[in-house]
């Protein structure tokens, strides 16, 4: 009911109208409103109205001009960092330990045999360009790796005229159909160091050149490159066998007093250092805490590395790669991964940063990679998200789309195969094409996120020879029985590692991220900036939208009002005369009553129609005669 009332007190006040218009209604609020300068303008005289005028206007236009500033700020999402320090007990970093070399070279030799014997050559043509020198009693080569990814020098003494030199075939000048941008001259060589070269099939001349200034980086390059494609091809499980195991690379592991061996490490097969071991991963079972700081409190391992089982034209750094990362994380030792030397003791102090992020809108970070549009093909490992998962994933899709495979270094999405040189002649090229695509690369890191909380691991690392000159030849032995059973020396100096990890202090930092303009701030800067300028408050904003309000209300009032004079205008134009009163009606109805009662002598249903031709009756002769033509008479009858 009071929703009714309501709506009809509404109508009344349409059909009433405004009772007042625009300039009463600015009148009234420059003379009831709190804002300063409104009431100067109507109160003082011509020449200080105009004044009270202008300044009102600048000031007010300063005002919307710092607002404009304000709400901008605020909409930008900028943040503050903050460090804190804390003290607490904290769980143990997962250790990641590898060999540098993925595959004992006993066991990988029979699959990269025709690959050694190719690159022994090249680099026998390589030092010995004259072609007496070089061996001939060699048994022929198989060139089918090599027509794949030839490996060609350059002459450059005739910087006009470039000589480009494949070692297993003739020799081209610059202006033939294989060309090598931006040649690259050895420091005192006579021809460039080295350029590696990819086709997309063998004789095309749609080829791509990688160049190097040493031979030696050239020949590692392709050798990963070749070997890729081979062990590609190699089941997973026959590759973890040819890897190093953990009895024989753990010999010996304690976690501050209590022991510990191999079985207290997670085994992962990593596509760049073969099998590697993780202490304290969270997978199984629940992290360790460390009680105290200190290196007595901290994990102690010994290595062996097996230095003389390295494939030489693989690995040309000897040592362990290992990484400190969140449980339940993948290591990522390629680009976050240190070297431990062999023969030395590493003893490497931790200190903890946490990093806390804002989320949206404040950052484009990502919580757990769900609004992440990459695959995560990382998920496999059951671990958590990181940005290199998806960089690597992102690349990976990238490859699978327009190579047709995945390459051997990161992992596979079902259905999918590793590229290989005998299945995808050209996946070389594709690969080499796609990784220095800058627009594929801009892809990826558009696409992928930080995490919006995250643990980094600062690391101080020292060193020393281990063991010492005078102790070597009773720990070797000592060593060499507990793992071979033999009193025989079987480890050197070569191939032993010692490592010391442990919390350096127990002071952990936290660097987290606040908004720095809230809410709060925005209100404040806005009312400061309106009193300052104006002398106002928010009372005075609501006045200001009152006058708003009722600004509106008189233009519905008056559009409605047009609308009613222009309908009336138009029934006007139409019906230009007087309409006829309500008794002239009736009089006319009734006279239209009895003629149809003289026509009676045939029943209504039953009247014959007029004759053709005949015009409709005159209905305007019959006039109504007004009732006050009527005599005294016609009220006595």
């Amino acid at each position: 009911m009071n929703l009714k009332k309501y709506f009809i007190r509404a109508l009344h006040r349409l059909q009433k109208g405004p009772g007042y218009t625009y300039k009463e209604l600015l009148v009234w609020y420059c003379d009831n409103t709190n804002t300063h300068g409104p009431k100067r303008i109507i109160k003082e005289g011509p020449k200080k109205k105009l004044i009270w005028f202008f300044l009102t206007l600048l000031f007010a236009s300063l005002v919307f001009w710092q607002w404009g500033i304000l709400i901008n700020t605020y909409l930008s999402y900028n943040v503050t960092s903050s460090l804190s320090i804390g003290f607490k007990t904290m769980k143990f970093p997962a250790v990641t330990v590898c060999n540098a070399n993925p595959f004992k070279y006993s066991q990988v030799k029979h699959l990269l045999k025709e690959l050694d014997r190719l690159i022994e050559a090249a680099l026998e043509r390589i030092l010995q360009p004259t072609p007496g020198n070089s061996s001939e009693n060699s048994p022929p080569l198989d060139l089918g790796l090599w027509h794949q990814i030839p490996l060609v020098l350059i002459d450059e003494h005739d910087k006009d005229n470039p000589i480009i030199l494949d070692i297993f075939e003739s020799n081209h000048t610059a202006g033939d159909n294989q060309t090598a941008a931006g040649n690259e001259t050895a420091a005192g060589n006579e021809t460039a160091a080295g350029n590696e070269t990819t086709c997309s099939h063998h004789g095309s001349n749609n080829c791509t050149y990688r160049n190097f200034t040493s031979a030696a980086q050239a020949v590692t390059e392709w050798y990963i490159l070749q070997s890729t494609s081979i062990l590609s091809k190699v089941p997973l499980q026959e590759r973890i066998r040819m890897g190093y195991q953990a009895e024989d690379m753990i010999l010996a592991c304690l976690y501050g007093a209590e022991p510990c061996n191999y079985k207290n490490f997670t085994q992962i097969y990593h596509p760049d250092h073969g099998n590697c071991y993780i202490f304290n991963w969270g997978m199984d079972e629940e992290a360790l805490n460390s009680s105290n700081p200190g290196a007595e409190f901290g994990l102690k391992l010994i290595l062996d590395i097996s230095q003389q089982d390295y494939i030489p034209y693989l690995s040309s750094a000897a040592g362990a790669r290992l990484m400190l990362h969140q449980q339940k994380s993948f290591p990522f030792l390629k680009d976050q991964g240190i070297y431990a030397m062999a023969g030395t003791e590493t003893s490497i102090g931790v200190l903890v940063d946490e990093l806390e992020r804002m989320g949206y809108p404040y950052s484009d970070c990502t919580v757990n990679g769900s609004d992440v549009p990459v695959k995560n093909l990382y998920s496999q490992y059951n671990t958590s998200y990181s940005i290199q998962a998806c960089l690597r994933s992102c690349f990976q899709n990238h490859m699978i789309e327009i190579c047709g495979c995945g390459h051997y270094m990161f992992p596979l999405p079902e259905g999918v195969n590793y590229c290989n040189n005998e299945d995808y002649p050209g996946w070389a090229y594709c690969y080499s094409s796609l990784r220095s695509s800058i627009r594929h690369r801009q892809i990826c890191i558009d696409s992928c996120k930080e995490t919006c909380n995250d643990t980094q691991y600062k690391m101080t690392i020292s060193m020393a020879d281990w063991p010492s000159e005078a102790s070597e030849d009773w720990i070797f032995h000592i060593l060499s029985y507990e793992r071979d059973m033999s009193t025989n020396v079987t480890l050197d100096r070569n191939g032993i590692i010692k490592l010391n990890i442990y919390f350096q202090e127990y002071n952990y930092r936290t660097i987290s991220e606040s908004a720095a303009t809230t809410i709060v701030w925005l209100l404040s800067s806005l009312g400061g900036q309106f009193g300052f300028w104006m002398g106002g408050s928010v009372l005075c904003l609501i006045e200001f939208g009152e006058i708003i309000i009722d600004s509106l209300w008189i233009t519905v009032i008056n559009v409605i009002s047009w609308c009613k004079g222009l309908k009336q205008k138009r029934v006007q134009a139409r019906y230009p005369d007087a309409p006829p009163t309500v008794s002239e009606l009736v009089e006319a109805h009734t006279n239209l009553g009895f003629q149809h009662e003289d026509m009676g002598a045939l029943p209504r249903d039953e009247a014959l129609p007029p004759e053709p031709g005949t015009p409709p009756p005159n209905y305007d002769s019959l006039r109504v005669q007004p009732l006050d033509d009527l005599g005294p008479d016609s009220d006595a009858e």
